[in-house]
């Protein structure tokens, strides 16, 4: 099997790994709901896998319910649930007008009623009813993308623009229960962060949100401002939380696929936050330490990286990892670097990532494409497009990070 084809296994095991069926479906066995109502309220990338393993567990049993995923992420009708498809990275007019459904759904329950609340990845821009306008608010999610913010700083402001985050959601279904299966997408599972934490008391205070406006020098209006002054919910008392699935999982799942095809894998780490770049970097620097090895290697990491944006290329941080690490790994022969987001896409792009190899700089090369230039550009797909580079496999129905793996086979 060749270096491409190990690539696509791997990552196709490491994902099917971590689908959330069987992780909602343990969630919710031997839960007892009350006799009052029961909806189910679905929100993020895999809302919809997440929605159907419910349904398909509960059934007749579910009243009503609202299903909000990424445009395109929709893969039919599920019962009697209604199906939004929304906006992301950025909240549109379909967030919006979605999020108002959710809220007319919960108005006004009773205590003995029961809202089963799926969350994963990418619900912080899928659920949104802003305090400020739909224009400030896309704007300030845009700017905190540009300049490099990592998750947690970006949510740390997003809860506090919010009628839904920061537990607020909570407090409008109060004082019915809320059963939370969260899916989770951030290093260290920190449930007020996850979409943001509708339904969890926040961490975080008004001064974290103002240091991170003035650390990126954040263009805010005197009313947003006045959003981060004021404090979120500190205390809920209608809400059960269970997590599943994390990017641990992800990055085990990969190991053992390597370890099927005959590597020897070392994980070195479960938690990156660094710029893209760096990450492509540590990977093929694994390679070139080890480029004698008489045995294969592969060298995993996971987590979410960032990228600050200084072009106006296309790419996203999967695609800046694969193509900063080809300079590196130029000419060392049977060596691979691939990096995927475990959703199946990207950046605001088609691809869930990119592959390269120790052809790809001289492929790109003799293209007139220079690397440094496209990674200073942001246009690590236009470059991987070029050389084969890109890695598709569609929305995969799951959200739990990415994983990077440098691949060196029989050490060249």
């Amino acid at each position: 099997m060749n270096l491409r084809l190990e690539c696509d296994y791997i990552v196709k095991n490491a994902i099917r790994h971590v689908l959330p069926d069987s992780a909602v479906r343990r969630a919710l066995d031997g839960v007892f709901f009350s006799d009052g109502r029961l909806l189910l309220v679905s929100v993020g990338k895999a809302a919809w896998n997440m929605a159907q393993s419910a349904y398909e567990v509960l059934g007749d049993k579910i009243d009503d319910g609202i299903v909000i995923t990424k445009h395109g992420y929709s893969m039919g009708e599920i019962g009697k649930l209604r199906i939004y498809e929304a906006g992301h990275p950025v909240p549109d007019d379909d967030t919006f007008f979605a999020t108002n459904e959710v809220l007319k759904l919960t108005d006004k329950l009773c205590e003995n009623d029961t809202v089963i609340f799926l969350l994963s990845g990418g619900g912080s821009a899928l659920f949104e009813k802003p305090f400020v306008s739909a224009e400030e608010l896309q704007s300030i999610t845009s700017q905190l993308l540009a300049c490099g913010a990592d998750i947690v700083e970006i949510n740390t402001i997003r809860k506090r623009l919010s009628q839904v985050k920061g537990g607020r959601f909570a407090l409008h279904c109060f004082p019915a229960k809320i059963f939370t299966i969260v899916l989770s997408d951030i290093i260290g599972d920190p449930l007020d962060m996850i979409a943001s934490g509708p339904a969890y008391p926040d961490s975080s205070t008004c001064q974290d949100a103002l240091r991170i406006i003035e650390k990126y020098n954040i263009n805010i209006s005197p009313d947003a401002l006045d959003c981060l002054n004021s404090e979120t919910p500190k205390k809920i008392s209608n809400v059960i939380t269970k997590v599943t699935g994390s990017v641990r999982e992800l990055v085990l799942a990969a190991s053992e696929a390597c370890a099927e095809l005959g590597y020897e894998p070392f994980i070195l780490s479960d938690h990156i936050a660094c710029q893209a770049r760096e990450a492509g970097k540590i990977l093929a620097q694994k390679v070139n330490e080890n480029a004698d090895s008489k045995k294969p290697l592969a060298f995993i990491i996971g987590g979410e990286t960032v990228v600050h944006i200084t072009g106006n290329g296309k790419g996203g941080r999967n695609q800046e990892i694969a193509l900063s690490a080809a300079q590196y790994i130029a000419g060392i022969a049977n060596t691979a670097v691939f990096s995927v987001g475990s959703d199946g896409t990207d950046g605001p792009t088609d691809a869930a990532g990119g592959y390269v190899d120790s052809t790809t700089a001289d492929r790109l090369s003799k293209q007139g494409i220079d690397i440094a230039t496209a990674l200073s550009n942001n246009d690590a797909y236009n470059a991987l497009k070029a050389c084969d580079g890109l890695i598709f496999t569609g929305a995969t129905g799951t959200n739990v990070n990415d994983v990077s793996v440098a691949l060196l086979k029989n050490g060249g």
